[in-house]
Formats: structure tokens, C-alpha cells, sequence
């Protein structure tokens, strides 16, 4: 593993190369967004390097890459076709914005820790999977799905395995060239014997494949049977001029900021974008190499500063992303100026040489795609996770499913849902610790309570205690209890009256029901004074 350096422009080296590479994934990804959500193709664009260089810039994640996200393109269709125009959705926006600032502000990026560690690499295994299913239609030339798009249902009726049959009828000669070729040099560059060669450190496989690709399609264009169709590679608008450029940006309409419907879809907006933010915030983490923690709260306030932003220029509504976040990560980034240069890089290419990155084939982005997933769903992970045993592999097993079958959110909710169920039937089966060896000793039953004893024990509770045969000596220790629900305490209090009509000696160690504080404030306290102490000693 390559060292960190602390400060934010000492890892250049590392995150210039990822800014390239994320940027190429992003421009594509961007347009794609931005069609499927019926916006106009400039606002994903502006999403993207608003994601890049104002939120990246204000994030305290330092992999994690925002810009307009797949998971809201269904939301902002249809909000846009019910507002009755782009410029009243976009106050939706900043309405938007301003909501997540406010949840930031109120500590509600806790949500985010809720979530176990089973459906996180489920949800990026899903993912993994989803981006190579959804990259090998345009790897053989059948572009008919919007790039970035990580539903299961397509619009125009088909799905993602269908797209896969579909495809068959249309397979391009000249796409599949430059997928095969782009292959064999991502390969090439993920070989040992490259990467001790030094420039081959700094030069990332995906810019030579992009290059690569760049040349085949200008050959292939005196070719007509591996000429590539207009649908087949980026097309970011093309501006005749400076001005022409700056036209593209649109402004909320103002006058519609007391139209109730318009704060119907900026709640709505607020409440998804952030749920995804913090589930990608928490997957970033996860895969950061050198195992950082993100805070959550300043990133909402950083995603509702950029969907404010956004929104007022014209922009689609922005969340941080799995697919850049995770590009990001396996290229090499260190810091977040990975994230911010991409959003310069963006800001440049589309007022410079916009002209040039329509040249760039869908077929090489896909390839370079299909790396990213592979690396999100490899196989070894399975492994891994079926080690861990059955509470951990199944959640982890139908979040996939979830993701694959569904969406990103949906899938999600299902496999938290089973990991939930799992938790839940767990802690009814532990309300005590018995050992017989231990806990049986001279006719009498020693039932150790749990240090945290809850509603969800009563069922176990109330069984043992009804199968204890009359004339037990039974001792029901709570020493080792923090907190025991005034539901248990109730049915052992009705298991003590019961008992003297039973001949059952029953003796209560420690037992009261307590009032359970907030333990993690307790300590930050605790070490705060602490550490005050400390400074005002060594003064």
C-alpha cells in the first residue's frame, strides 16, 4: 500500500491519474442521467461539476465523488412533467439543497452507521454486478439503455437480461474491436510486471484505452461495416462560443416558491438524495485502503450546498455515487483533489474540447466499466461472506438479488429487512446465558440476564420461565444488566408472585429495571474534559 501524505496536495501524483479516469466514467454517465430524467443533457454536466469541485471541495469524504445520480432519474421525470417545466423543477432543487443543509445541521447523518456491514457489500457487490450486466450491451454496440441507468425494468419495456438477448440482433464489428482491445490493455496494466514500471504508475490504462479507442473509431470511419452509428459514442452539446456556453445554464423559476407541489418534490428529493448519499458514504469507507471515517453530518451539508448551487445554475440534483466513488478508489485516489480536479476536468473539456470527447466510443467507457464491476463482485468475496456463516451471508445474498432484480434503493430495504429479521431472532434467542455445567448446580437454576435485555425477549423469557417444574430453586441474576425493559421487568414480577403459589424459592439478584443513557455522549464527554484537562495542565 502506497503512503498518505496528510496534506491535501501531497498525493497528486496518485490523484491526478484518478481524476482522468474518473472524469472519462463520469461524462457519459452524466449525459445518460440526464436524458433518462427528461432534463435538458447540459444540466448533468453542470450536476457533475458542481459534484466535483464545490462538494468535493466542502466533503470531509476523501474518495467519495458526487454528481447527478441514476437512483433520481425516475424522480426528477416525473417531477418534471407534473411541475410542467425544467425551470419550476429546479427550485425543487434548491427547496432541496436547503433541506439536506438543515438535516446536516441536525445530526441526522447517523442514519447512515444503521445500516449492518452485510447489506453494504451486498449493495456493492449488487452494484458490481448491475454495471457489468448493464456495460455488455454497449461493449457489443447495442446502445438502446441510457448509460448509467441501475434499474432492473428499462423504459422501453425491456430489462436487463432481455437487453441481453436484444443485443444479439444488433452487435456492431467495430464496437466489439474496441472492447476486445480495450480489454486486453486493462488487463495488461492490472499485470505485476507493469505496475513496477513506473510510468505505467502515473499513466492509467483506462486514458490509453480511451486514447486507443479515440483512434480505432477515426479509423473505422472510412470503414462502413465498422463505422461507429452517432448513438455509440458521448455526445456532450457543442457550444460555438464562449457565450454559447454560458447560454446552456438555466435559472429557477422564483415565482413558484410557494407552490406547494414544488415542496412536495424538494422534501422528496431531499430525503432520497441523502438516504443515498450516506449508503455510498458508508460503502466508500468500507473500501477506502487506508480505512478513513467520513462525517456524515458535514457531508449532507456539502450535498445540500450543492444541490443548492446546482439548482440555481441549472443543474440536475446531485448525491455522492457508487460507480465514481468505487472508479475513484481503484484508480488510485488518495484525497478528495481526486474528486475536485475530476470537476475541473469536466468544467474544461465541455467549454474546450467538447468536440473531442465525442469521439470517445461508448464500447471503451464499457470496458473500462466492466473492470470496476468485476472488482466491486469478485468471486472471492462470496467466499468470504459464506465463511461468516448464514447471518451474514444471506442479507448479504438478497441485497444482491434485490439490486439486481429491482433497483438500488429497493434492493437495499429488502436486504436490511433480513438482516433486521436476523438480529431480531438472534436476540430473542439470548435473553440469558445458561450453561448447564454451570448454571444447574444443587437443584438450582441460575439464569444469568443479558446486559441488554428487551421487548424482544419476552417470548423466550416468558417460555422458560413457564417450564420451570414447581419446587425449583431458581436464582434470576441481573448483575451483569445495563438496561432490562420494564416489559421483562413486569413478567418477572408476575413470574415472583407466581411462584409462591408454586413452591418455587425464587431469588432476584440486582434486578431493577434501569434507565439506559446515552453511553457514546457519556465518554466523548468524559474524553473531551479530559483532554482540556490535559492542555490546561501542560499550560
Amino acid at each position: 500500500m502506497s503512503v498518505l501524505n496528510k496534506s491535501i496536495f501531497g498525493n497528486l501524483r496518485f490523484d491526478i491519474p484518478a481524476s482522468i479516469v474518473v472524469f472519462l466514467v463520469a461524462v457519459p454517465l452524466c449525459l445518460g442521467i440526464a436524458l433518462a430524467s427528461g432534463a435538458p443533457l447540459f444540466s448533468g454536466i453542470i450536476a457533475g461539476i458542481v459534484g466535483g469541485i464545490l462538494v468535493g471541495s466542502i466533503s470531509g469524504s476523501p474518495l467519495g465523488v458526487s454528481g447527478p445520480a441514476a437512483g433520481l432519474a425516475v424522480i426528477v421525470l416525473a417531477a418534471i412533467n407534473e411541475l410542467g417545466a425544467f425551470e419550476i423543477f429546479l427550485m425543487s432543487v434548491v427547496i432541496g439543497g436547503i433541506i439536506q443543509l438543515v438535516l446536516g445541521f441536525a445530526k441526522a447523518g447517523i442514519i447512515g452507521y444503521y445500516f449492518p456491514s452485510s447489506v453494504i457489500k451486498g449493495m456493492l457487490t449488487g452494484i458490481g454486478i448491475i454495471i457489468i450486466l448493464k456495460q455488455i450491451p454497449h461493449a457489443f454496440g447495442y446502445d438502446s439503455e441510457y448509460e448509467g441507468n441501475m434499474a432492473f425494468a428499462s423504459g422501453d419495456g425491456h430489462n436487463t437480461f432481455s437487453q441481453l438477448y436484444y443485443m444479439l440482433e444488433a452487435i456492431s464489428p467495430g464496437a466489439v474491436i474496441i472492447t476486445v482491445v480495450s480489454m486486453i490493455i486493462l488487463i495488461l496494466w492490472e499485470q505485476p510486471f507493469m505496475k513496477r514500471i513506473k510510468i505505467f504508475q502515473v499513466i492509467q490504462g483506462p486514458l490509453i484505452v480511451v486514447i486507443v479507442g479515440i483512434i480505432l473509431n477515426t479509423i473505422f470511419q472510412s470503414m462502413p461495416d465498422f463505422s461507429l452509428r452517432p448513438n455509440q459514442l458521448v455526445a456532450i452539446p457543442v457550444a460555438d462560443s464562449i457565450s454559447g456556453f454560458f447560454a446552456q445554464f438555466t435559472f429557477p423559476d422564483f415565482s413558484q416558491i410557494g407552490n406547494s407541489a414544488v415542496w412536495v418534490t424538494g422534501i422528496t428529493l431531499a430525503v432520497v438524495a441523502s438516504l443515498e448519499t450516506l449508503l455510498c458514504l458508508e460503502a466508500t469507507d468500507k473500501m477506502d485502503p487506508f480505512k478513513r471515517i467520513s462525517p456524515a453530518n458535514l457531508e449532507l451539508k456539502a450535498q445540500g450546498i450543492g444541490n443548492m448551487v446546482s439548482g440555481l445554475i441549472g443543474g440536475l440534483p446531485v448525491t455522492q455515487v457508487i460507480v465514481r466513488s468505487s472508479t475513484n478508489i481503484q484508480s488510485g485516489g488518495h484525497t478528495k483533489m481526486s474528486a475536485i480536479l475530476h470537476g475541473f476536468w469536466l468544467l474544461g473539456c465541455v467549454m474546450i474540447i467538447p468536440a473531442l470527447l465525442n469521439q470517445i466510443p461508448l464500447a471503451s467507457l464499457a470496458a473500462i466499466l466492466f473492470l470496476v464491476g468485476y472488482k466491486l463482485a469478485k468471486p472471492v468475496l462470496f467466499k468470504q461472506m459464506y465463511a461468516l456463516g448464514r447471518r451474514h451471508f444471506v442479507p448479504f445474498m438478497v441485497t444482491i438479488l434485490g439490486i439486481v432484480l429491482t433497483d438500488l434503493l429497493v434492493g437495499i430495504a429488502i436486504g436490511l429487512v433480513v438482516a433486521i429479521m436476523y438480529i431480531l431472532y438472534n436476540n430473542y434467542k439470548k435473553p440469558f446465558l445458561f450453561e448447564s455445567d454451570k448454571h444447574l448446580k444443587d437443584e438450582t437454576i441460575h439464569l444469568e440476564l443479558a446486559e441488554d435485555v428487551t421487548f424482544i425477549n419476552k417470548a423466550s423469557i416468558l417460555r422458560t420461565l413457564s417450564h420451570i417444574p414447581d419446587g425449583s430453586k431458581v436464582i434470576i441474576d441481573a448483575s451483569k444488566s445495563v438496561h432490562i425493559d420494564q416489559d421483562v421487568v413486569e413478567i418477572i414480577e408476575e413470574f415472583e408472585t407466581n411462584a409462591e403459589y408454586r413452591d418455587i424459592q425464587l431469588d432476584l439478584i440486582d434486578f431493577h429495571s434501569i434507565d439506559l443513557k446515552d453511553q457514546a455522549k457519556a465518554a466523548q464527554h468524559a474524553i473531551t474534559n479530559k483532554k482540556r484537562s490535559s492542555e490546561k495542565t501542560s499550560e
